[in-house]
């Protein structure tokens, strides 16, 4: 009789980062059942399902493995215990850095892996766009919290600075998928913080 259980040496684990980096390679509806069960070791149905009980549920544990591990990259957003410019920068460069490096999938799994896709996957849609807007309104809290401290001068268009900020960040998964270099997207985030630095040296040449 064929045996049905998992295999032998089956590493949970390990098989999650592997999905993890298919489906952030991929993406969710691309990434095919066939490809995971492969990928993990061969499993057989059974295995799959009684490790992980659907491809859905292993996509969201994928995700929550990202965004406890290479996804940190966006922590400092979070940290009020940085300066506001010191908390961007150090997201916008810990993100390139990661986008851009060739030993893992390029880009962000968040923005790449289910931005689009049938009605079938729209609670994954909705998943990870909720995870964006996340980091979107920690980008604005950031921006905001310069403003009121008197970082940034009062004038300062938080709202577009923040935007801008965003698109960025979101815009680095598109720019690595595409070859562009790490140094490249540095090279924006530069330009991006001595945007913040006219604001920062208005508000200082504004005092009496």
């Amino acid at each position: 009789m064929p045996r049905t259980g998992r295999p032998r040496q089956f590493n949970r684990d390990q098989a999650l980062d592997t999905a993890m980096e298919l489906f952030w390679r991929g993406g969710y509806e691309t990434t095919s059942l066939d490809q995971l069960k492969a990928a993990m070791g061969s499993l057989s149905s059974a295995s799959f399902y009684a490790a992980f009980g659907s491809k859905e549920a292993l996509f969201r544990e994928a995700l929550a493995r990202y965004l406890a591990t290479h996804g940190q990259a966006v922590a400092p957003l979070y940290d009020e215990a940085l300066a506001p410019r010191e908390a961007l920068e150090q997201t916008l460069r810990a993100s390139a850095r990661l986008q851009t490096d060739a030993s893992r999938p390029t880009g962000c799994m968040v923005v790449l892996s289910a931005t689009n896709g049938s009605p079938a996957s729209a609670p994954l849609q909705a998943l990870v766009a909720a995870e964006r807007g996340r980091n979107r309104e920690a980008i604005a809290a950031c921006v905001r919290r310069a403003v009121t401290s008197g970082e940034l001068h009062t004038d300062t268009d938080a709202e577009g600075l923040a935007a801008l900020a965003e698109a960025l960040l979101v815009g680095m998964s598109v720019q690595a998928r595409d070859g562009v270099p790490q140094a490249a997207v540095d090279a924006a985030v530069s330009s991006l913080l001595q945007l913040w630095d006219l604001n920062r040296v208005a508000a200082s040449n504004a005092q009496p």
